[in-house]
């Protein structure tokens, strides 16, 4: 062979561009771009170099020879002139890669195999010795392009593909190929920042990809430094004196790197499945005495360099099946924004992700933005700079948005009875309503703000004839009409619900448009919880610290029981370190509180997929991630079969429900017992269990109180908005 070969190198469509500047860096000459590759020209010591060195390349590629083929008798005669006892012995197995079509060849294991037997048929011996196939760990790769009649012929000089770098022995369920993650941190300008001392950290790391990657640039570590087969080990052509020195230039290049104080890199992995993988690879690349792993939610990253650096942020955050539906996705993402802003000003961050519209809500503006693609999905490399000026002004306010899944400016929702007008003149009913609205408000207005409450019932059928609910949202208002007896004429009871309505938006100040009303009847059976609606708009609240999603106008209730916030508040503050059990847990916001709280971990229980859904993104929406757990089951039958143990349990189940565990009913009176016997056979020595329920009529078994401490705190889990109707629910503390 002559001393300068023609070289290609293959790579991940997108990254041409940067492949061509770095293999121009380690030697490649007269290099140009193709799709997924480039082509130029070398000796054997930038060959080796380029296997060594590439960050980004799949493969490395001698040409053998150019020619034109017309059919598949060409191919085969083209393949055979070449001196294959240059290459391989007889005695050697190879594997053969073709790729291409055209000239009479429309089938990739035909065009394979004609080049199989064109490099036999050389090698084959008198005795009749010849090579065989391997196509796992072959002597020699073939890889042969069909290309416009032209067929390009290759020897494999990496052997398996490079961005296998040997240390990824495990990996999570949507992993980033090697090569890519290098790509995303060069085009990031990590190597700038490393070589400044800067630091890195990622808040979403899985097993670690990104810190390795990082760790490597920073410590001049060539990437496949560690690998033992190539694909020219046992090529005939192969220079091992030359090989074994750029080899010891590059492992001591290595020591060097890390002897050096290495830059600051950190990851942060909420699954806890993956800490110890993540740790491992980074064993494995010899990087775990200065790179570390720890087990953290978005809602608490914080990187804290030990010498005040700023650095890179670097994520590929989910954006397919892996965290679940759109919506907790698009908190997902908002939420990192917020993170950014509050615990990262000055830093840069990159953010690669399949789904740009996602980033987009992120509450800052990119100021670069690169495609990729990571295999058949085209996605975007975000480049941000965390500063004051570049966070996008102008954003709706939470409250103003509405979910479906994107986030929407909060329209007016579709009223299941029409909102009055607001009128100057209110009828004598009407005005008198209006007052009642105006004296509460005046009261519990008060309470609100000192209270920091944002949701809160303002009136509750306090006038019987006028025999609603209207609860506050925010600059929303909710109203439930219950249904009126029978003894009152449907006419006059119409008349007074038009008069409240009318009243509503005087009193409060407020646009009719701001007003969304139901009929609450006695319900049975999962009728409370079946859609009522299609709209699909949730408006996002505070409370206590959190931030929880309601829904106004698609279920009778909004997702959000305002009665019971003291019990969830109080469950917040006692949840810290905690192991935390939430049974009929509806959309999770007693979940919330106690993740907010500190919770150790949380579960939660319910039989619908909608409420656990929205669950989902309740959790999300402050930056918790499926650490926290959503079982999917019949509370009874799971707590059956459940072996676990916790420190807290919250109780607040329906009064009747379906339940395949009680004859297919559940009915709170007559299945209290079993109920808190097996929650209470869960509960962890010196925990509390609170059990709550709405049922006016209820009454607690004695049996419990024999078996149990148990303290009735009802009184105690009312707020003022709800004083006026103490009996909303009950709720008692038990202890083993």
């Amino acid at each position: 062979m002559s001393d300068r070969c023609e070289l290609i190198l293959t790579c991940p469509k997108s990254l041409e561009g940067l492949l061509l500047e770095e293999a121009t860096s380690l030697g490649l000459e007269d290099a140009r771009e193709q799709t997924a590759a480039i082509r130029g020209f070398a000796d054997m010591a930038t060959a080796y170099r380029l296997c060594l060195w590439s960050r980004l390349a799949n493969r490395v590629l001698l040409v053998l020879r150019r020619f034109p083929v017309s059919d598949a008798q060409s191919l085969y005669e083209g393949v055979l002139e070449v001196d294959w006892f240059e290459h391989m012995l007889p005695s050697s197995t190879l594997a053969v890669e073709f790729s291409g079509m055209g000239s009479g060849i429309d089938n990739t294991h035909f065009g394979a195999l004609k080049v199989k037997d064109a490099v036999v048929d050389k090698l084959r011996t008198a005795s009749g010795e010849r090579p065989s196939v391997e196509k796992l760990n072959p002597d020699l790769r073939i890889h042969l392009r069909l290309d416009r009649g032209e067929a390009v012929l290759s020897i494999d000089l990496s052997g398996h593909s490079l961005h296998q770098r040997g240390y990824r022995l495990q990996q999570g369920a949507a992993p980033l190929k090697e090569n890519l993650a290098a790509a995303i941190l060069i085009r990031a300008g990590w190597p700038k920042l490393a070589a400044e001392g800067a630091a890195l950290a990622d808040p979403m790391c899985g097993v670690g990809t990104f810190l390795v990657e990082a760790g490597m640039i920073a410590a001049d570590i060539a990437p496949n430094l560690k690998r033992e087969l190539w694909g020219f080990t046992h090529w005939l052509g192969h220079v091992p004196a030359l090989w074994s020195k750029l080899h010891a230039e590059a492992v001591e290049r290595a020591a060097v790197g890390l002897a050096r104080a290495p830059s600051w890199i950190r990851g942060y992995e909420a699954d806890p499945r993956l800490i110890q993988p993540a740790r491992n690879n980074i064993e494995r690349a010899g990087l775990s005495h200065w790179i570390k792993v720890y087990q953290g939610e978005l809602a608490t990253f914080e990187p804290r360099p030990d010498h005040n650096q700023t650095g890179l942020v670097v994520c590929n955050p989910p954006y397919g099946e892996r965290l679940g539906d759109e919506a907790s996705l698009l908190y997902l993402y908002q939420h990192l924004g917020e993170r950014l802003r509050q615990a990262c000003l000055g830093w840069e961050a990159a953010v690669f992700t399949g789904a740009p519209e996602l980033g987009k809500r992120m509450g800052l503006r990119s100021h670069k933005q690169y495609a990729f693609w990571n295999g058949a999905l085209p996605c975007k490399l975000l480049l941000f700079k965390v500063q004051l000026e570049q966070f996008v002004t102008g954003e709706r306010r939470p409250a103003e948005r509405a979910v479906a899944g994107e986030t929407q400016p909060a329209e007016k929702p579709e009223t299941q009875v029409p909102a009055a007008p607001q009128q100057a003149r209110l009828s004598e009913g009407g005005q008198m309503f209006a007052n009642r609205l105006q004296k509460n408000l005046k009261q519990l207005g008060k309470w609100a703000r000192k209270e920091g409450v944002q949701c809160y019932r303002l009136y509750d059928a306090d006038m019987p004839e006028y025999a609603v609910a209207v609860d506050l949202y925010g600059d929303w208002v909710h109203v439930q009409e219950y249904a009126p007896p029978r003894s009152i004429d449907p006419d006059k009871a119409q008349g007074r619900l038009l008069d409240a309505l009318a009243a509503i938006p005087v009193a409060l100040g407020i646009s009719s448009d701001k007003v969304v009303i139901k009929r609450r009847e006695r319900q049975s059976g999962p009728k409370q919880y079946q859609r009522q609606g299609t709209q699909g708009n949730f408006l996002e609240v505070s409370e206590g610290g959190v931030k929880l999603l309601v829904n106004l106008t698609d279920y009778l209730d909004t997702g959000l029981f305002l009665d019971h916030r003291p019990l969830r508040l109080r469950i917040q503050k006692e949840a810290a370190g905690k192991r935390f059990l939430n049974l009929f847990c509806y959309t999770a916001t007693a979940t919330v509180h106690a993740a907010k709280g500190g919770a150790r971990s949380t579960t939660s229980v319910d039989l619908s997929k909608t409420y656990l859904d929205w669950a989902r993104r309740n959790l999300s929406l402050n930056g918790f991630s499926d650490k926290q757990k959503l079982e999917h089951a019949d509370v009874m039958a799971w707590l059956a079969a459940d072996r676990g143990e916790y420190d807290l349990i919250f109780i607040d189940p329906p009064t009747f429900s379906n339940s395949k565990r009680v004859e297919g009913v559940f009915d709170v009176q007559r299945d209290q017992v079993l109920l808190i016997d097996l929650a209470m056979a869960r509960l962890a020595p010196g925990g509390v269990l609170y059990f709550s329920n709405n049922f006016r009529k209820f009454e607690l078994d004695p049996g419990l109180l024999s078996r149990y401490r148990v303290e009735d705190i009802s009184a105690a889990t009312l707020d003022p908005d709800f004083a006026r109707n103490p009996k909303i629910h009950r709720a008692w503390r038990f202890q083993g």
